[in-house]
């Protein structure tokens, strides 16, 4: 536990450090958001029954941009073989690092997604369920993502390939996400959108790390 909580505090020290990379991310979350009124009209009711899709869109591109980064400058500098002989488990580190890169990625964007949110006119009774359905699924994004810039690390274009390798498995989280706030304001429960979106975050614990893990292990000989 010590071991992970260094490497989340050597990443987000990282980051702080550069945090240009943060705050172009939540740039670029907040201008697609606010392009979408342009593209489809600015019938408060057409916006308000599409507000949930836009910042659920939104996010998951937004979370996708500093992918290809995640590994890579521990691969260039030779922290990352450093990383895999250390005595703690590489499925851990890759757990450490994922959850750096949602402190640091999906943290913000939860923040930002009720602005977002009432700008486009949601419904206050959709407000709070989406920050319920963002925090159990961004973690997920970033877990899944890692998975995909382990695959492509040291690949040209890696960041091409990693959307193409994580977008489809982004759909689940997606689909229950905005159906979360979907359900609740139209009177149903958002219970089941919740639950499914909570199994899908405990698979992602299981699963991510140790795929991620040998795929920088293939990675690295």
């Amino acid at each position: 536990m010590r071991a992970l909580l260094g490497i989340v505090r050597r990443d987000l020290l990282l980051a702080i450090r550069q945090g240009s990379d943060s705050v172009a991310i939540l740039f670029f979350f907040v201008v697609a958001a606010t392009l979408f009124p342009f593209g489809v009209g600015p019938e408060p009711n057409v916006l308000a029954r599409i507000a949930a899709g836009i910042v659920w869109v939104t996010a998951l591109l937004a979370a996708m941009l500093s992918l290809d980064r995640l590994f890579q400058a521990d691969y260039e500098d030779g922290s990352l073989e450093a990383l895999a002989l250390a005595p703690t488990p590489l499925g851990l580190t890759v757990l450490a690092k994922g959850l750096a890169h949602w402190l640091t990625t999906g943290l913000p964007l939860i923040a930002a997604s009720p602005v977002l949110a009432v700008m486009l006119n949601m419904e206050a009774a959709g407000l709070g369920l989406l920050v319920a359905a963002m925090a159990l699924g961004t973690p997920s994004l970033s877990l899944i993502g890692a998975i995909g810039a382990a695959l492509t690390l040291g690949a040209r274009r890696g960041g091409v390939l990693i959307s193409l390798l994580v977008l489809p498995l982004y759909i689940p989280v997606l689909i229950f996400g905005v159906g979360a706030v979907d359900a609740a304001l139209t009177g149903l429960s958002p219970r089941p959108h919740l639950m499914i979106l909570g199994a899908l975050l405990l698979l992602s614990l299981a699963l991510a790390p140790v795929a991620a893990a040998a795929a920088l292990r293939q990675a690295l000989e």
